[in-house]
């Protein structure tokens, strides 16, 4: 079994069905589970078991994971047949995520409100970046911006 790390305190370091949440998938290093206030008919969420803060304490060594989480994400959403032109996976990048626990969502859009889809909103990148101005990044976004060396951030990166 892998070695778990957790967060006293941390709400998703404890994320099992006996505390409450929809577990839809788990192995020894991940946990997925239906996101308490979805934004989409499907919302996941996806974590590691090992508390990391966020999608900014994530470096070049971590493309392994993003990667991996996204392989998951992506399995997950074949089981509930979501076609992938409907598929959005991301990480809503600090300080605009509301728990302090790396977790990827999961999503089949369309959003259920344009309000929540102001919270999920990508922004390409321009001028030789990845990612433009945002609280959000997609899984693949986040996974070149890793693999060139740099953090992932709000800003232009």
């Amino acid at each position: 079994m892998a070695d778990i790390q957790t967060k006293p305190g941390c709400p998703f370091c404890s994320a099992t069905a006996e505390k409450g949440f929809n577990i839809v998938w788990e192995d020894e290093e991940y946990t997925a589970f239906k996101d308490r206030s979805p934004a989409s008919a499907q919302h996941i969420l996806l974590i590691p078991k090992t508390h990391i803060d966020s999608i900014k304490s994530l470096h070049q060594t971590d493309v392994a994971r993003a990667e991996k989480m996204a392989e998951i994400g992506h399995s997950i959403l074949d089981k509930l047949e979501v076609s992938q032109d409907k598929r959005r996976m991301g990480f809503v990048i600090p300080p605009f995520n509301t728990v302090n626990h790396l977790h990827l969502h999961v999503q089949e859009l369309p959003y259920t409100s344009w309000l929540k889809s102001l919270m999920y909103r990508v922004a390409p990148g321009t001028g030789g970046n990845d990612k433009d101005f945002s609280w959000f990044v997609e899984v693949e976004q986040a996974v070149k911006i890793l693999k060139k060396g740099q953090d992932v951030s709000v800003f232009a990166c």
